[in-house]
């Protein structure tokens, strides 16, 4: 699957996601053919360019989930930037409660993980899909440490106005390493544009400057005051938005895998309260069965010599309780490994997973139906 600007854009290349319009209505479905009048129609929407499946590749598989997931994004992304834009110059937002209900009804109260597919963002628009991401993960993460009621409603609400400030900004910061004096600025700024709006709670207000304390001080290294350590709500969103900065899809950089990002939140536990990492780990799919993974393999030779080399690999069977430690075959050797065994772990690492163009982990469906009689995944 290849990224295509819009402005190079064929007769006849076939769509690799679907298109939906601000009320979530399909309007040109995966593997559509484009036509010079769907092209013309698809240049109205300010897309940067999309996704098109190469001349002899199948259609990549997508659950209901996923569908209901991209279309959601698509729909709400429209209803923020309106509703943001218009915050911003002090007036009252249209919908911004009943899109808060919505997240908190979709992700909240889940029973099952959920794929967290990225789309691709432009400077235009990133903030408007950032902060949807965030109010979804907090969403997401809330749910499973059981928040209900008000507290979940003014944690996605905080999640959905706590980059604002960004909007004030002549470039937009897309990553996690953001200068330590524009933290500072997007926090005046955002401090500023709530204050003149007068709408909300003075709760919800102190908790976005609160996530906004956590995140300057992160950046400039200083130490996190023991009581803003301890504020469970602020956490969430601060974790929530450093998992959707690693893991945004971007047009001139690489993203930061799903794995990469949740060791990299696992490893700083001094900044990253690991009872909410855990939580996003168990609302999130990230090594489940079908998943390819890159092995880093220590072999010690008859020499003595400890040799290293990398491996491919398929995950067969996940582990909830240490979701680094799955059943993996490795496929040089057509070998099975339980990395939950420490001495099959002190050899073999998961480094990494295989990612298709899209950002969608690749599956080998036939592979894994051939050890389905290992047990239920």
């Amino acid at each position: 699957m290849l990224f295509v600007k819009v402005d190079d854009l064929k007769p006849g290349m076939r769509l690799g996601k679907p298109i939906y319009n601000k009320n979530g209505v399909l309007l040109y479905d995966r593997d559509t053919k484009l036509t010079m009048q769907a092209i013309y129609g698809i240049k109205n929407f300010n897309l940067m360019g999309l996704y098109i499946l190469e001349p002899a590749e199948p259609v990549p598989p997508m659950s209901e989930d996923d569908i209901n997931f991209e279309r959601f994004q698509t729909m709400s992304v429209f209803s923020i930037r309106e509703d943001l834009d218009l915050i911003a110059m002090g007036k009252k937002d249209k919908g911004l409660d009943w899109l808060c209900s919505l997240v908190i009804k979709n992700y909240a109260m889940l029973d099952h993980k959920i794929n967290f597919v990225q789309s691709l963002r432009s400077s235009e628009d990133f903030v408007y899909k950032h902060v949807l991401n965030v109010a979804i993960l907090a969403a997401l993460i809330a749910g499973q440490l059981g928040v209900k009621g008000g507290r979940l409603n003014m944690i996605v609400k905080a999640a959905v106005l706590h980059d604002i400030g960004v909007m004030r900004l002549k470039e937009v910061p897309d990553g996690v390493d953001v200068d330590p004096d524009v933290r500072k600025v997007i926090k005046s700024n955002t401090d500023e544009i709530l204050r003149t709006y007068g709408e909300l709670d003075l709760d919800l207000e102190k908790l976005i400057a609160q996530m906004h304390e956590i995140y300057v001080r992160e950046g400039t290294g200083d130490e996190i005051p023991d009581a803003l350590r301890m504020n469970v709500n602020a956490n969430i969103l601060f974790i929530a938005d450093t998992y959707d900065r690693l893991t945004a899809m971007k047009s001139e950089t690489e993203p930061t895998s799903e794995v990469q990002a949740i060791r990299y939140l696992l490893d700083n536990e001094d900044r990253f309260d690991p009872i909410i990492v855990n939580a996003l780990i168990k609302a999130i799919n990230i090594l489940y069965p079908g998943v390819c993974v890159e092995l880093n393999v220590k072999r010690k030779e008859i020499t003595g010599e400890v040799v290293e080399r990398m491996e491919k690999g398929l995950v067969i069977k996940g582990n909830e309780n240490a979701i680094f430690e799955p059943m993996v075959l490795e496929f040089r050797s057509n070998t099975l490994y339980d990395l939950s065994l420490p001495s099959v772990r002190d050899e073999i690492k998961i480094v990494d997973v295989m990612k298709t163009m899209d950002n969608r982990i690749k599956l080998d469906h036939d592979l894994l139906d051939q050890f389905a009689p290992l047990g239920p995944q």
